[in-house]
């Protein structure tokens, strides 16, 4: 290394000698960078709603878990702009009150109300065209256990997706659909069991 280099750090490659155009990185630059990526990722990470309880990534179209069953399905419209995309939400073994469900932008953290809430009881079927998700691809299903944690927007659990999950089938008719989700669900509602986190 020359004298005259004192900051410089090693080439990338220490088997040739230090040639113009050659990666020459300084420790100063080199921490810069670190905490620029860090910062980038840390914006781009969407913040939580505000008193959200327990945060589960759901992953896959069928999640049972924390007291909870959820599935998605496809139904294929004759065109795209028709094609809906169908979550169906339903209790395995907890008592929720409420639930209400939020799509995200997650580039600027804006919010857009799916299904501001309503009680549960057996099952909660949400529709959304699929082309919603271009611009609002994240899923929060917000859980309440009582009437008051929903007017305070205090969830105990969410679930959250980062978009329609890959495993999500498509269908042609709604009937072969619906079966399809009181299928998946059928297994976890009331058992509490299926894939947890």
């Amino acid at each position: 290394m020359n004298a005259n280099c004192g900051s410089l750090r090693r080439p990338l490659s220490t088997s040739s000698p230090r040639v113009p155009g050659t990666l020459w990185v300084r420790w100063g630059e080199r921490r810069k960078v670190r905490g620029l990526l860090l910062g980038i990722l840390l914006l781009a990470s969407p913040t939580p709603a505000p008193g959200q309880g327990q945060e589960i990534h759901g992953e896959n179209s069928v999640f049972a878990g924390h007291g909870v069953a959820i599935a998605w399905g496809i139904l294929k419209g004759p065109v795209e702009e028709q094609t809906q995309v169908i979550l169906r939400i339903a209790p395995a073994g907890e008592a929720y009150a409420y639930v209400s469900v939020e799509a995200l932008d997650p580039f600027t953290g804006k919010r857009q109300p799916i299904l501001a809430g309503r009680p549960l009881g057996d099952r909660v079927d949400i529709r959304s065209p699929r082309g919603a998700f271009a611009d609002f691809p994240r899923r929060e299903v917000h859980l309440y256990r009582t009437a008051g944690d929903w007017q305070a927007k205090k969830p105990t659990v969410t679930v959250y997706y980062l978009g329609v999950p890959d495993t999500t089938p498509e269908f042609i008719s709604e009937g072969a659909l619906f079966t399809y989700l009181d299928q998946a669900l059928a297994k976890f509602q009331g058992t509490g069991q299926g894939r947890k986190p």
